[in-house]
This record gives C-alpha cells, sequence and structure tokens, in this order.
C-alpha cells in the first residue's frame, strides 16, 4: 500500500487549504441563491414568519425518534404543542396521538417517507433539497440550510446541526416556546461504525422506535453523537441566554446535557 504524506511546504497545497473556506463559502451562497430565486422559496418563507412568536410563553415537546419514545403517555400531550421528526407517522397505527407539525431534513429519510409527506395534512418543515420530491401545498413549508449556528427566525435559513432535533429546537424557538422537552431522546444507537458515513440497513432496526424505521436495504447515515451534542450545547446557550429553558423528560437514555425531568411534572399533571 502507498501511504500519500502531504508536503506541509508545498505553496500549491498551502494556496489550495487557503482557499477551501472561501471555496465552501461560494458554494453556500450559491445555493442560497438559487434557493432565493425559486418562487417556492419566498411562499416558504412567508409560511414560516407567520408561526413567528405564535406561541410566546408556552410549553412545547419535541418526539425523538430513540426505542424510549414507546414508553411516553401520549395521552398527557393532548393539550401541548408537538414537533413529530421524520417517521413519526410510524407510530400512527399505535396510538391515536398525532404530533402538532413534522420535521424532516434527511434527503434519505424525505425520499422513504415520501408517501406520507405529499399526503399528510400536518404542517410540515422540510428541507429545502425535497421541494422537487414533496407537492407544495398550504402545510408545507421548505428550510433552507446553512453550515453553522442557531437560527432565531428560520424564515431565512436554518442549520441542521448533524441532527433533526436541532432543527426542531430552533423552530421552537422561532414560534416563541419558552420551555421545550425532548422525550425519545436516547442518544444512543446500537450500531457503530463512522459519523456520518451512508450504510445500508440489513434486517430489523433496534436503533429507533420502529423495527422498519431504517431497516431491510434502506440507506441511512450513522449517527455524530459528537457533533450532535455540540449542537445541543449551542441550542442550551441560546435558549438560556432568552431567559428559556430546554429539558430532557425521556426515558432512560444516555443525554446528560440538559437537566432531566419527568414528563408529568414538566407538563403540570
Amino acid at each position: 500500500m502507498v501511504c500519500m504524506v502531504k508536503d506541509s511546504n508545498n505553496p500549491i497545497l498551502q494556496l489550495s487549504e487557503h482557499l477551501n473556506p472561501y471555496r465552501r463559502a461560494a458554494s453556500l451562497a450559491g445555493r442560497r441563491l438559487l434557493w432565493d430565486l425559486t418562487p417556492e422559496s419566498w411562499r416558504s418563507r412567508k409560511k414560516i414568519r407567520w408561526w413567528r412568536d405564535k406561541f410566546v410563553g408556552k410549553k412545547a415537546v419535541i418526539l425523538c425518534n430513540g426505542p424510549s419514545l414507546l414508553k411516553v403517555n401520549f395521552a398527557l400531550l393532548q393539550n401541548t404543542f408537538t414537533f413529530g421528526l421524520n417517521k413519526v407517522n410510524l407510530l400512527f397505527d399505535k396510538t391515536v396521538f398525532r404530533p402538532s407539525c413534522v420535521v424532516a431534513v434527511n434527503p434519505f429519510v424525505i425520499e422513504q417517507n415520501v408517501r406520507f409527506y405529499n399526503d399528510t395534512n400536518l404542517p410540515l418543515f422540510l428541507d429545502a433539497g425535497s421541494a422537487g420530491l414533496v407537492r407544495c401545498r398550504s402545510n408545507v413549508m421548505f428550510l433552507h440550510s446553512t453550515a453553522e449556528g442557531f437560527a432565531r427566525d428560520c424564515s431565512w435559513s436554518v442549520c441542521q446541526g448533524y441532527t433533526v432535533t436541532y432543527v426542531a429546537l430552533q423552530l421552537a424557538f422561532h414560534m416563541g416556546f419558552y420551555e421545550v422537552a425532548l422525550v425519545g431522546c436516547d442518544h444512543n444507537f446500537a450500531v457503530s461504525g463512522p459519523a456520518n458515513k451512508t450504510v445500508v440497513s440489513e434486517g430489523r432496526d433496534e436503533s429507533h422506535f420502529d423495527p422498519n424505521y431504517f431497516a431491510h436495504g434502506v440507506k441511512w447515515q450513522l449517527p455524530d453523537l459528537f457533533e450532535s451534542e455540540v449542537s445541543y450545547q449551542r441550542a442550551k446557550r441560546t435558549f438560556e441566554a432568552f431567559g428559556r429553558k430546554i429539558v430532557n423528560c425521556t426515558v432512560g437514555g444516555k443525554l446528560e446535557i440538559f437537566p432531566r425531568i419527568e414528563l408529568e411534572e414538566y407538563l403540570g399533571q
């Protein structure tokens, strides 16, 4: 095997490395411009602005996708605004509960679940890259993604932050919720491998609340738990800087960034 060693004194390589951030910025700016030139970008932005500060002073719950989601007493959530994530519709044959909206930004998730997104009347917040897959209609809002940060106004852009939960946290802030709880956020996966690597599933899915979530030969990306925690820390700082709070109501799991509290106590029941 031949091992290629980088020559740090090579001026061409030095120039290439120096230009990489600028090339990345130019690429992001180009995608931003292309999206802004589409009529759907302006329609989505207007709809997303409508949600701004609609729920000031209220609480919300984000339904994450870990196996512990099945331990949630959904009857407690009937009068609470809830964010469903990705393939939350796989719950629908198990409970009459329905989330207040659904958030999905991963291209594999959207492609695999596109029939639901095209049929449902629930409010949808989807990545702008799916505008060619999901029919544009009044309940669909497309989110432009940027590389970094925490969006307090999601009508312009959001940061995906290596987990759709982070996008939901930005939307919750955008909507004005003063306190947000996570449930089903196990932050622990039954599979291992290089972070963000695209793999093909084999057999049942033991890492999500439904064994068919990523199963039987579909593609998905392995989690990046470290970068997810970086994003969670950023969300925590932003919420706290504005006198707001994120709590973890997950039954078990390994996420310890947010203070833990029982769901019943959080909801005052």
